[in-house]
């Protein structure tokens, strides 16, 4: 059986549907009641608080492991979700962690998902580590702006990074707990194209078939908005990297396509799927 945490996230939603339809047991967990695919068990439980993960666990031989945005922040100890998945006979974890691991590792918010992925493989577990960039997803912030304003706000419009599609990562994720030969390995899932967030806005009008203007905000004004959902510490890392790409985070990785025999998609794609939360 499998775990898969995150459950109504735009990476563990796919996951779970690619589980269950491949025919595995698994168990779904979310801080609040989930539509889950048939057959799938739903555990509600808090990462925030490890032990109320225990029911979930009964029985699991692989943990997917999505942190959310406050299980990032000091005080959080998301270590112990590791500790408690090994005592409780789970063999192999696949943790989604972060590009800025690697490629910012004095950031605070990466240097507490280093000592994660330090912990997880030091457990003695099979262990996965899966690191993207940006998501698509992310411009799903831009949805009610569009839909009343015809309008994306967003910083740094004209610096790109290769954002990846979630259902790519969760391809990934996938692949990996369904096959020992990824045991032991870091990847670092990238798109296959530098988008800026004008390209994205001109992107999602193109879908459309109607303008949608494209307004830049101030570093402030993102990090104001950032930090109603994650914190301020993960706010400043990640407007770091998309203010001023390093030359590891513009490069396109072939991991998603070593793992999956193809190509990312490209943000059309995601778009093409996604279009009705803009309209």
């Amino acid at each position: 059986m499998i775990v898969v945490t995150g459950a109504t996230g735009n990476v563990s939603r796919p996951l779970t549907q690619a589980l269950a339809e491949a025919g595995e047991q698994v168990t779904a967990v979310s801080r609040h009641a989930a539509a889950v695919p048939d057959g799938v068990r739903h555990v509600p439980a808090d990462l925030a608080e490890p032990h109320g993960l225990t029911p979930a666990l009964d029985g699991a031989e692989a943990l997917f492991l999505l942190l959310s945005g406050d299980l990032h922040s000091p005080e959080a100890k998301p270590t112990d979700i590791i500790d408690l998945a090994a005592a409780n006979g789970v063999r192999r974890v696949v943790l989604l962690s972060s590009q800025g691991v690697a490629t910012r590792p004095l950031g605070p918010s990466r240097i507490a998902m280093r000592a994660v992925e330090d912990a997880l493989r030091e457990s003695g577990l099979d262990w996965v580590v899966l690191r993207p960039g940006g998501f698509a997803s992310n411009a799903l912030a831009w949805a009610e702006s569009v839909r009343t304003q015809g309008t994306v706000a967003a910083p740094f419009g004209d610096v790109g990074v290769p954002i990846v599609d979630p259902a790519d990562i969760a391809a990934v994720a996938a692949a990996c707990l369904l096959d020992d030969r990824h045991t032991g390995n870091d990847f670092e899932l990238t798109g296959p194209e530098v988008i800026t967030p004008r390209r994205q806005a001109e992107t999602i009008a193109a879908a459309l078939g109607s303008p949608v203007r494209f307004h830049e905000l101030t570093r402030e004004e993102a990090k104001a908005a950032m930090t109603r959902f994650v914190p301020p510490e993960l706010a400043d890392d990640t407007l770091d990297i998309i203010a001023a790409p390093n030359p590891a985070e513009l490069r396109i990785s072939p991991d998603v396509e070593r793992v999956l025999g193809r190509a990312p998609s490209p943000f059309t794609d995601w778009v093409t799927r996604s279009i009705a939360a803009f309209r």
